[in-house]
């Protein structure tokens, strides 16, 4: 059977594309190395585009592979996480600069991705999709099956995992609060009190609170997580379990949490929520995805990416449609819903008990 030159070509690039995914992870994990050697917050401190000679002097190392990070660079570059511009006269160094992409990865930034990046580039999260073929084959968790605990219990027991985790969550909290506060400006006017379920070490109450001191704000979740939450203004910090009970509020807000869970625990969490807030006028304020799996959008394919990491990390973890979701917040006693788009990868839905 001949080919044609059409098929031919379409054959080669469909080799092409096998071989991008085969080293994909290669992108990820070379910008993992580039965030670890703060190689982003170097060139922001100077300002300006700046050469390898000036990124290695402040690499804490007596004695940095230059070429190494030369041939790192010159993928991040190819991959439009930095510039380079080749000076035209006197042959001098390449100087290297941010892009608008590297630009979310500088420490110390309200808008910086940087610490969430590095925990879903951990070795625990990584290492357990090597597991996803047998959890598939055998049921179970990838995760578990990778490390023999889930990784809640791994939170609990490797603290500077656990930092890394709430770091993580923290730093994505303040990336959301001020798309919340533009697109979402009217939805804490009218509350005197709100909780944070699951709220980590408390960096989103406290971006909350500071936009709306008249707030009274509540950071609620596990003791080993509480234990590590600095002060804020205005917001206290309750240890306890949202399987067994919540703290009463006007309102209650779950940032990254009903993904985390199977349908089944996502219920038991909401039929508390359903308890701790007014029968008039409580409201729950969910911030998460809402899976588009034929959308076209900015952060569509994103979200289905994120779902499977959910399902290779946590049990029974999913992203959800607005049909899955519709039918979960009925079944946890909110009949009524609506959602809120926002520019960022998840969205607001706000859902009432009555």
């Amino acid at each position: 059977m001949e080919y044609s030159e059409t098929d031919n070509e379409a054959s080669l690039k469909g080799q092409a594309e096998i071989w991008r995914h085969m080293f994909a992870f290669v992108d990820s994990l070379a910008l993992k190395c580039a965030i670890e050697l703060q190689i982003p917050d170097i060139i922001h401190s100077y300002g300006r585009p700046i050469t390898i000679s000036q990124i290695t002097s402040r690499i804490e190392s007596p004695s940095p592979d230059i070429s190494s990070l030369e041939r790192i660079m010159r993928l991040l570059v190819r991959r439009n996480i930095f510039s380079i511009d080749h000076p035209t006269e006197g042959g001098g160094e390449p100087l290297y600069g941010l892009t608008h992409s590297s630009r979310w990865l500088v420490n110390g930034s309200d808008s910086s991705l940087n610490a969430l990046y590095l925990i879903e580039t951990h070795a625990y999260v990584v290492g357990s999709w090597h597991f996803l073929s047998q959890s598939i084959k055998e049921g179970g968790m990838a995760f578990e099956k990778a490390f023999g605990r889930s990784v809640w219990d791994m939170t609990s027991e490797d603290h500077r995992f656990n930092k890394m985790f709430n770091d993580g969550m923290a730093s994505m909290g303040k990336i959301l609060i001020k798309e919340m506060v533009k697109g979402y400006k009217d939805g804490f006017d009218c509350l005197r009190s709100l909780v944070d379920v699951g709220g980590g070490i408390g960096g989103m109450i406290s971006e909350v609170v500071k936009s709306y001191p008249h707030i009274k704000g509540i950071n609620y979740d596990l003791p080993h997580v509480i234990a590590t939450a600095p002060v804020y203004d205005g917001v206290s910090h309750i240890a306890g379990d949202m399987f067994h009970h919540i703290p009463n509020a006007d309102a209650l807000l779950l940032k990254w949490v009903i993904h985390d869970w199977d349908d089944e625990a996502c219920v038991k969490i909401l039929i508390n929520c359903r308890k701790a807030i007014p029968e008039k006028n409580g409201k729950l304020i969910i911030v998460d995805v809402v899976l588009q799996p034929d959308g076209n959008e900015l952060f569509d394919d994103t979200g289905l990416a994120f779902d499977l990491q959910m399902m290779v990390n946590n049990p029974g973890g999913k992203e959800r449609t607005e049909l899955q979701w519709k039918k979960l917040l009925e079944e946890g006693g909110f009949p009524r819903y609506k959602i809120i788009k926002i520019l960022a990868l998840q969205s607001i839905i706000e859902a009432y008990p009555e």
